[in-house]
């Protein structure tokens, strides 16, 4: 077994911010575990990259197949030196009281459950190694409010504040832990996924704009993953130039 190259565990793979992930890890020569639902589509970009790869075609909110996954890596693949939560999606748009309950369902299982369990799985292995790092995908919408966004915000603030709490718990075994939050990104399904399917409506969200690309939330996960194992990066937020923080929302009744 080849002990010299890191391995690196990327779930939502198959597409936008993991499938740039995966080629720039791929590029330094890490060995890479791609899992997402979409197992052909992960079978195809590991024929594209210039590495060993184990593709797992796995829905992350399938606690028992998300289990069996990590319990079956291959041996040349078990020891995982890096995790990367990534898989994650937001559902709708539509106000808090019209906003559709399975969607809410979908991205608190997605979001947290899932992101959750597989740091469970994978953190001890880690712990037992004496050294990892675990990398969670949050957003922007994690620490400022929008309309619509309300139980999407609160999952990414949730795997905000997991990443500090682990590493609370997990600094003292060698490992480290990053939160990486984009504001408004291209170049990926999200908006299509959030909108579920309507095209013209994604469009709609990058009129005009001149978003993040999963390319640059890769540079910032290989930054980070790159610095001295002394040197620990809590967290980064990062926006397109157009974007900012907006207004406090304020509520003014009709006057007359």
């Amino acid at each position: 077994m080849n002990t010299d190259k890191k391995i690196a565990f990327i779930t939502g793979a198959s597409s936008g911010f993991g499938a740039a992930i995966a080629e720039k890890f791929a590029s330094r020569g890490y060995k890479l575990v791609l899992l997402a639902r979409r197992l052909e589509r992960l079978q195809a970009l590991a024929g594209k990259l210039n590495t060993e790869c184990h593709a797992i075609g796995c829905d992350v909110r399938e606690s028992a197949q998300l289990s069996d996954a990590v319990a079956n890596l291959p041996a040349d693949f078990a020891a995982v030196d890096i995790l990367i939560n990534n898989a994650g999606l937001a559902l709708g748009l539509e106000p808090a009281h019209e906003a559709e309950w399975a969607d809410w369902q979908q991205m608190i299982e997605t979001n947290c459950t899932a992101v959750a369990r597989l740091t469970r799985l994978i953190a001890p292995g880690m712990v037992a190694r004496g050294r990892g790092h675990i990398v969670m995908l949050g957003s922007v919408a994690g620490s400022y409010a929008y309309p619509g966004g309300n139980v999407y915000g609160a999952t990414k603030a949730f795997v905000e504040q997991l990443s500090r709490n682990l590493r609370a718990d997990l600094s003292q075994h060698g490992i480290r832990v990053t939160h990486i939050a984009p504001g408004l990104a291209g170049g990926s399904e999200f908006s299509q996924v959030r909108f579920h399917g309507d095209a013209a409506k994604a469009a709609s969200v990058y009129a005009g704009t001149e978003p993040l690309r999963p390319a640059d939330i890769a540079e910032c996960v290989d930054w980070a993953v790159l610095q001295p194992q002394h040197v620990n990066i809590n967290s980064i937020e990062l926006m397109p130039t157009c974007q900012a923080p907006g207004p406090l929302a304020v509520y003014r009744r009709p006057q007359g």
